[in-house]
């Protein structure tokens, strides 16, 4: 992904309005005109507000996978924005969220990296979407 497209990619944009939110909770996020602005706030303020939800999820079903301790801020980041859009945004089918956050993983982490998160995110999305199961 090359540094323009990247910067215009709404995820990035998203890990990045995140990032700088859980390491200065107090400063202002601002949405510059974008034409996934709605889309971008959505996910942003949405992962925020249910950040304890999110987590307990993570904690819950999850904690054999990831170390809390090493694992990236960035890479949790991404992982609280896709379980956000698995559970709240089911006009995005699954496998569109997990390419797109493997996508956006080129802009931020190393290969081996992206790979723990793609087994994380395929994992997150069995138990994300309850309604999607039929029975």
């Amino acid at each position: 992904m090359e540094d323009k497209e990247a910067l215009q990619n709404p995820r990035v944009i998203i890990i990045q309005k995140l990032y700088s939110h859980f390491l200065n909770t107090e400063s202002e996020i601002l949405f510059p005109k974008h034409r996934y602005k709605k889309f971008i706030k959505d996910v942003v303020n949405g992962t925020i507000e249910r950040k304890d939800l999110i987590e307990d999820i993570i904690n819950e079903r999850l904690k054999n996978d990831i170390n809390k301790n090493a694992t990236e801020l960035i890479i949790k980041l991404m992982i609280m924005a896709a379980i956000y859009e698995f559970m709240f945004m089911h006009k995005t089918p699954i496998k569109v969220i997990i390419t797109e956050y493997l996508k956006v993983s080129d802009f931020f982490v190393a290969v081996t990296q992206k790979n723990f998160l793609n087994a994380i995110l395929d994992k997150a999305a069995k138990f994300s979407r309850i309604n999607d199961v039929t029975t």
